[in-house]
């Protein structure tokens, strides 16, 4: 298999360079005028080709200058570096802004924190999942895997069985975010990953034994050959320290911002490549794991994987970049940072929409006699029931999707049957309520 064809950019060397860039130092910056990070791949077609390697060594010179290093080395000792222009600045401060505060600060401003809260309840996590899942490979439709996740039923073949185990291991993610990393919790978030899997002979929480992996760009080209297997351990040693390391800036340490470190942690996961499959899932949690450990808690509700799954070429050609220039870690950082905001975009639309939709059916409602008499959880199960007439709802399912306990599901659940505004009946021993199918014309004829 050949390797990729992205070009090696001209390599900088001071002092036997500078002489050649000193025309070009104040014509230069870090980034382009619109603030892009750009490779020599994209550069190179920006700028008049005549001088285009004198100005590549310019922009090489003033990035060199502001590059901070890490803890963090490849298989041959060399650093890996990034830094933070201008506009990765400005990014990271929309974010912090974002995720630091409360959901008010992601949705639309005229709806209350408390209604948007609990919509963030429902079900994203399992949308993250699910995707995550589908961008490893996995074809199950989304509907069928909610609802095997809402039911708890066990997956029948291996796509469902990663979709529940991507669900779980979201969850252990969380339960461990208040502890620090360990090659332990790396090999058992790789377990949980692939647990009942086999694609390419995969040993749950086991690292691979041999070096006949290696990654494609995209276009069928070997991108990177891992490190040594030997490494593995003494490597992710070295990331667990990394991970551990104060890097709050604060009594003369080094200040690494929470994202950066995150999105690092998830490149070198990548990097490393230590398990025969899973480390695409396994670096992703590891992503989800630091950012909830750093409190930014709106993290467990966005799906990076959705937008990874759109555009997996751009993904593995930040790999490449990186690689290739210098290991300079900006241009996965920017590519990230690009990712999560869209995530955050994402959310927006979602808690507006679903905010939208309920004040709608809540005002229908409100002109009822069954307004002042149901709950948030009520009124919402009523949306979605005449949004989908025949629908069937379970004490265990709404439990699930509204973390609260199956009491309590079951008694909104026969309130509405009560009201005549759900119908219910027996599957075997099992209580099931169904959507009428008549439900809106009901609504609509008991308004006031």
């Amino acid at each position: 298999m050949a390797k990729s064809r992205v070009e090696t950019p001209p390599i900088f060397s001071f002092p036997d360079d500078f002489k050649e860039i000193a025309p070009y130092i104040n014509q230069c910056d870090v980034t382009d005028a619109k603030g892009r990070y750009l490779p020599w791949a994209q550069f190179k077609w920006r700028v008049d080709k005549k001088n285009a390697e004198s100005l590549w060594k310019a922009v090489k010179f003033k990035r060199m200058s502001q590059y901070k290093k890490i803890e963090l080395k490849d298989e041959k000792g060399k650093p890996f570096v990034y830094c933070t222009p201008h506009s990765m600045e400005a990014i990271l401060y929309r974010l912090v802004k974002i995720t630091g505060g409360n959901v008010g600060a992601v949705a639309d401003s005229t709806a209350s924190d408390s209604l948007q809260s609990k919509f963030l309840v429902s079900s994203l996590i399992m949308e993250e999942a699910i995707t995550s899942a589908q961008l490893e490979g996995a074809s199950t439709t989304r509907e069928v895997a909610k609802k095997m996740l809402e039911d708890e039923r066990e997956p029948i073949d291996e796509d469902e069985r990663m979709i529940l185990n991507n669900y779980l291991l979201l969850q252990y993610a969380e339960q461990k975010c208040k502890d620090e990393l360990t090659l332990d919790m790396i090999l058992e978030f790789h377990r949980i990953a692939t647990q009942g899997t086999t694609e390419n002979n995969v040993v749950p929480g086991a690292f691979r034994v041999d070096n006949d992996i290696y990654i494609e760009d995209g276009d069928g080209n070997v991108a990177h050959q891992p490190p040594d297997f030997n490494l593995i351990e003494q490597r992710l040693m070295s990331l667990c320290e990394f991970a551990n390391q104060d890097h709050t800036g604060q009594g003369g340490c080094d200040f690494v911002h929470p994202l950066i470190k995150a999105i690092v942690l998830h490149f070198m996961v990548g990097f490393e490549h230590p398990f025969r499959d899973g480390n695409g899932r396994t670096a992703r949690a590891l992503f989800y794991w630091f950012m909830l450990k750093s409190d930014y808690r709106l993290f467990k509700y966005i799906s990076i994987s959705k937008l990874l799954k759109e555009k997996p070429k751009d993904y593995g050609l930040s790999y490449i970049y990186t690689e290739k220039d210098d290991n300079d870690l900006t241009y996965f950082i920017y590519y990230q940072l690009d990712t999560i905001s869209k995530a955050f975009e994402e959310l927006k639309s979602y808690l507006d929409h679903k905010v939208h939709e309920f004040k709608k059916i809540s005002e229908s409602l409100e002109k009822t006699a069954w307004g002042s008499k149901l709950n948030f959880i009520q009124k919402d199960l009523i949306k979605k029931a005449v949004k989908e007439p025949g629908r069937v709802f379970t004490i265990r399912e709404i439990s699930k999707s509204y973390s609260i306990t199956d009491n309590t599901s079951r008694s909104y659940l026969n309130k509405l049957t009560e009201f005549k505004l759900f119908l219910s009946t027996k599957d075997g021993r099992k209580i099931i309520y169904i959507a009428p199918s008549d439900l809106l014309n009901k609504l609509n004829s008991a308004k006031a």
